[in-house]
């Protein structure tokens, strides 16, 4: 089995753990959270390296309601190993799109 090619614009220094990106890890944790749900996904909101992979962030609408700013969303975590299997996923809470976190991150 090859390693994965490392994309234009990045250096082996921007890989993760057997050079797995973390964009390409990101990529692969919504896949693996939006094919569990069944939920259309929001977008990855975390990919952070952890020993012998990647720990993913997803924000996914779990219910769609009208207005919109009404729509329940829930935060979603998985974690992957270095080749991109899932290893484990949860949901870490759910919220109304109109009480989402607001506090700036720091």
């Amino acid at each position: 089995m090859t390693e994965p090619r490392v994309p234009p614009g990045r250096s082996a220094a921007d890989s993760g753990p057997k050079g797995l990106t973390a964009v390409t890890a990101g990529g692969v944790g919504l896949r693996h959270i939006t094919d569990l749900t069944a939920k259309e996904a929001e977008g990855v909101t975390a990919v952070e390296p952890v020993e012998g992979g990647w720990k993913i962030g997803v924000e996914v609408v779990e219910d769609r309601r009208i207005p919109s700013s009404d729509d329940i969303l829930a935060l979603y975590e998985a974690e992957i190993d270095a080749q991109g299997g899932l290893l484990s996923y949860r949901r870490l809470r759910r919220y109304r799109r109109c009480d989402a976190d607001s506090t700036p991150a720091g």
